[in-house]
């Protein structure tokens, strides 16, 4: 049960900590407690920059796709 919420907590949430994570050889959980300790201790500007990076993410995997297609023809 535990492993499904997180598996659709991660899928919806943007990929952000998996992406930093991965990038920098880093715990996810390390980086997700992170982000919820320093949201209480910077009221909330984590927060901002965990939803901008999540833009940009999405936005690059666009562009990755649609290149892809471009490519494919």
């Amino acid at each position: 049960m535990l492993q499904r919420v997180l598996t659709f907590f991660e899928r919806y949430s943007f990929g952000v900590c998996t992406y930093l994570g991965g990038r920098f050889h880093i715990s996810i959980a390390k980086i997700r407690l992170f982000f919820i300790y320093s949201s209480f201790l910077a009221v909330g500007f984590p927060l901002i920059f965990y939803f901008f990076a999540g833009i940009v993410l999405d936005f690059r995997n666009y562009i990755k796709r649609a290149g892809s297609r471009v490519t494919d023809l």
